[in-house]
């Protein structure tokens, strides 16, 4: 398939039907984006190439545009001398360069006109191709998000799954008979400060007692106790 072949089927292409359609999108554009930068490197040898062509015509346009101007002074000079001879023969020589100089200029403005035409064939690829590279990150992106969807439906089926729900409810009453356990190990014991007023109180109920015995011992005996003893 010729260059220009290749990049009419691209330029004319629907990027977007051909995706819907495709059942390998991202390998379809891959295999799309290596054709375009393949057209176009093609494409700018191909311009490098006449612009290199159109320089040469140049110069060759320059170099016949000197001689035609030396045969045409020639010519002058013979007329002035009488030599009507000469200046035939020096008219003669003008004429094929006149001609040359038509041919180079035609092929001159040719050349530039590919060169241009190169240039929007280039410039028209470039932004086929940006375009396809855009898609190809959005192709990317979807099929980023469409594996992380997929694990996440997977993790949920096994999150769902029976034995997995038994294994965390066995889980979760371990984890309340520790609490348990552990609300156990605290459980009737006294706080330092209840300890020192149950102290305090202790302390006043025995001072009381010993205030009452010491009372009982001085109440006054009755007469002939003392004897008695």
């Amino acid at each position: 398939m010729g260059i220009f072949t290749r990049f009419r089927d691209i330029i004319s292409s629907n990027l977007n039907s051909m995706l819907d359609k495709a059942e390998d999108p991202e390998k379809l554009i891959k295999l799309m984006i290596r054709e375009i930068e393949d057209t176009l490197i093609e494409l700018k040898a191909a311009c490098a190439g006449t612009m290199a062509s159109e320089k040469k015509v140049a110069r060759q346009l320059e170099g016949a545009k000197g001689r035609e101007q030396y045969w045409e002074d020639r010519a002058q000079l013979a007329v002035d001398k009488g030599r009507d001879d000469l200046a035939r023969e020096a008219l003669v020589e003008k004429r094929r360069f006149s001609d040359m100089l038509y041919a180079l200029e035609k092929e001159r403005i040719e050349h530039s006109a590919m060169v241009a035409q190169y240039k929007d064939d280039i410039r028209q690829l470039e932004e086929k191709l940006a375009g396809a590279r855009d898609k190809q990150r959005l192709l990317l992106q979807r099929h980023i998000r469409a594996k992380r969807k997929k694990q996440a439906r997977e993790e949920l089926r096994r999150v769902d799954n029976y034995a997995t729900i038994a294994k965390f409810e066995e889980f979760e009453n371990r984890i309340e008979r520790m609490e348990a356990d552990a609300d156990l190990v605290n459980y009737g014991r006294k706080t330092d400060l209840e300890e020192e007023f149950d102290k305090l109180k202790d302390e006043d109920d025995i001072e009381r007692e010993l205030a009452a015995m010491k009372s009982s011992r001085e109440e006054p005996r009755a007469p002939g106790e003392e004897s008695a003893l």
